[in-house]
């Protein structure tokens, strides 16, 4: 399953657009898509999903992966 700043990156590029375009068709500013598209793991859920339904998709829950989640702990 691909990360959700990989899917971002992945589909814009598809799309051809930069991320300032991006930004702006989905009413997102700019610095929100960068940090999207860098990982940041501390972001709003309305404006992901402002970002998604660009693409025709929107944030759900989805299985975790253990393993990853016991080596972050450490």
């Amino acid at each position: 399953m691909k990360s959700l700043q990989v899917f971002v990156k992945e589909r814009r590029r598809k799309l051809k657009i930069t991320q300032g375009q991006l930004a702006v068709k989905s009413g997102v500013g700019l610095r929100f898509i960068r940090e999207m598209e860098q990982g940041k793991t501390t972001l709003r859920m309305d404006k992901v999903n402002q970002v998604l339904q660009m693409f025709g998709y929107e944030l759900g829950p989805v299985p975790m992966d253990r393993n990853t989640l016991v080596n972050e702990k450490s």
